[in-house]
């Protein structure tokens, strides 16, 4: 159904969407490629929310060249008016004359849409090129979309035996400082970075991208059971937009003061008097969150896995042991057979520097 130079188009299309790939939250990354007389005329993805999309951008750059051409496009043209308009409509009357693109979009108010739009005014259309590829440069948006919830990836370094930190809790550095700044491109990738409040009283992080540039801090968001968040920390510091999650509700002067400093505060109490992280995630999503990185310690880890929450794993594992006394990765429940396990699959595995990342899904999800 593809030539090899659809594939090669359409891999030039995906390479430009990766541009996008920290700085385009909400929106999906999207990348454009348009090709006449088998040459590439113009190119273009989208850069930011609010900026033209990535069709608009490949237009302008070919021009006039763009009648009767051909379009490679990562994701679905959208067919609605939203923060810029329609980017179907921007190729009907540019004179293109086939649309080629990776995979239908999951929102909604597009979902096939796109490709009615270009069909009907005479474009034809063909779906599926590298398709696994585009979906998982927009996994999060994808989840989102379609589950009402972020893709949930959790992060944690460890020692070759599994230990995150000695029994008097120093942790830093296990890993290499390779490792450090491959996890900051995990950070700032992401639309959020999620923690515990043990996390930040033990250890009052920053929760911000710093080895690499990138173009917008990722939000912050902290799991507070009983709002016990000093005022001070770290992580309400700053310009970046902060979210906490609790259970407490007798509590409304910290609430208000927090409020004042500018941070989001949610009561989400379940049954056991915990943060509901069901709701919790349901609220991340209509927050306009795709992705979220998981830094918290093994109580929260776990937690999120015995909820089903949990769809992604990266472990850096550093050629160390810390023996039996230090402190574990994931707290979950005592296993009585082992068909209670936790499956994953394999996903990725490299080293990055001295150490050795994993990236494993869970396959139940």
């Amino acid at each position: 159904m593809f030539s090899s130079a659809d594939h090669a188009f359409m891999s030039h299309a995906l390479r430009l969407a990766e541009k996008g790939l920290y700085s385009t939250t909400p929106n999906p990354r999207v990348g454009c490629v348009i090709v006449h007389d088998n040459q590439i005329v113009g190119s273009g993805w989208h850069e930011k929310t609010g900026l033209p999309h990535a069709e608009v951008n490949a237009l302008i750059n070919a021009g006039a060249a763009s009648r009767g051409a051909t379009a490679y496009v990562t994701l679905e043209p959208c067919s609605h008016f939203g923060r810029t308009p329609p980017c179907a409509n921007a190729l009907i009357d540019a004179g293109i004359a086939q649309v080629i693109m990776a995979m239908q979009d999951p929102n909604p108010r597009v979902a096939g849409q796109g490709c009615a739009m270009l069909e009907h005014a005479g474009i034809a259309v063909k779906s599926g090129l590298l398709q696994a590829q585009a979906e998982a440069l927009n996994i999060g948006f994808i989840s989102r979309m379609v589950r009402k919830k972020p893709w949930i990836r959790l992060k944690t370094a460890a020692s070759l035996d599994g230990k995150t930190a000695l029994n008097n809790g120093i942790s830093q550095w296990i890993t290499g400082e390779a490792a450090r700044r491959d996890g900051h491109r995990w950070r700032a990738r992401s639309c959020a970075i999620l923690t515990g409040i043990g996390t930040i009283l033990a250890d009052d992080p920053q929760l911000s991208v710093r080895h690499i540039e990138t173009l917008r801090q990722p939000k912050r968001i902290i799991v507070d059971s009983h709002l016990a968040i000093s005022l001070s920390a770290k992580v309400l510091q700053g310009e970046t937009e902060t979210f906490i999650f609790t259970a407490c509700d007798n509590n409304p002067d910290k609430i208000t003061a927090l409020e004042n400093m500018g941070i989001r505060t949610f009561i989400f109490r379940n049954t056991t008097g915990s943060v509901d992280l069901n709701k919790m995630m349901i609220m991340l999503a209509e927050l306009e969150i795709n992705e979220v990185l998981v830094e918290a310690g093994s109580g929260l880890n776990g937690a999120l896995i015995e909820a089903g929450l949990a769809d992604e794993i990266i472990i850096y594992l550093a050629p160390h042991l810390l023996g039996d006394a230090a402190r574990g990765m994931i707290q979950l429940p005592e296993l009585t057979n082992l068909n209670q396990k936790k499956s994953l699959k394999i996903e990725d595995l490299r080293l990055i520097g001295p150490d050795i990342r994993i990236i494993a899904s869970f396959s139940a999800n």
